[in-house]
């Protein structure tokens, strides 16, 4: 009887008027928890992403930002975030948002990172060779051969990265930035469980809908070969004869043909 009480409760707050008006409501919340996390994805994919990409298509100190990157997902979020919250230029930017940026960044980078890393890297040497043969240069190869290829890989790593962000962020609540978090922490603050729930369960939906719509993305930007197979491996690959002709296609007609 207690825990449909309970539940009866929670269907109340989310039946009460107040709790969807205002700068409080639920509907403002829920956008400025979806803004944060669309900055903070955005930035940990140029970043992340950027560096991974140019690692695995250089090669060069690859094990030292893979390993560092992999490092950093062991700083604890919310320390880092209180560490930024007692430095006042930092704290007081933005309503507390830039706060909750930087703390969360760092916590989306290393999935895209270390994703498009080994997404670039896994990409069958011959494949690539064919390319460089083709006259394609080490830009065109990395743009129209390793990035389509690898897209699989980072489309993970960004869908990783924003469930995580987007599930983490709530402890934005704990500046002066109020997103959904801001009813978990004031219900575990006055010891109103219904409250807490209520954001818990706002978050959770949050994080579902944001994991349904990047599958959707990853298959959208993926290529049509590679779509179905799983994580491509280099077995997988597409064979040589095959690879040639997509990238002469991407290459263009040669002057020979025109």
């Amino acid at each position: 009887m207690a825990f449909f009480h309970f539940l009866h409760e929670v269907c109340h707050y989310f039946d009460t008027g107040s709790n969807w008006q205002g700068g409080g409501g639920i509907p403002t919340l829920f956008l400025r928890q979806l803004y944060l996390s669309g900055a903070v994805v955005a930035a940990a994919s140029i970043i992340g992403g950027g560096i991974g990409i140019l690692l695995g298509h250089t090669g060069r100190m690859s094990l030292i930002a893979v390993n560092a990157a992999n490092a950093f997902r062991a700083v604890p979020t919310l320390a880092l975030l209180i560490l930024l919250v007692i430095y006042p230029p930092i704290s007081l930017k933005w309503d507390g948002f830039l706060a909750a940026f930087i703390a969360l960044t760092v916590l989306g980078i290393p999935p895209i990172l270390t994703n498009a890393f080994v997404g670039i890297r896994e990409v069958d040497a011959d494949v690539t060779d064919a390319a460089k043969a083709m006259g394609l240069t080490g830009l065109q190869v990395m743009r129209r051969v390793e990035l389509p290829l690898a897209l699989p890989f980072i489309m993970t790593g960004i869908r990783i990265a924003a469930v995580e962000v987007v599930a983490t962020s709530t402890l934005a609540a704990e500046t002066a930035y109020s997103d959904l978090g801001t009813p978990i922490i004031a219900g575990l603050n006055s010891n109103e469980p219904v409250e807490a729930f209520a954001g818990a369960l706002m978050v959770a939906v949050l994080a579902g809908m944001v994991a349904i719509a990047m599958g959707l993305l990853m298959r959208l930007v993926t290529p049509a070969p590679l779509r179905g197979a799983g994580r491509p491996t280099r077995r997988s690959r597409l064979n040589a004869p095959t690879s040639v002709v997509q990238i002469r296609s991407l290459r263009g007609p040669s002057s020979a043909e025109t």
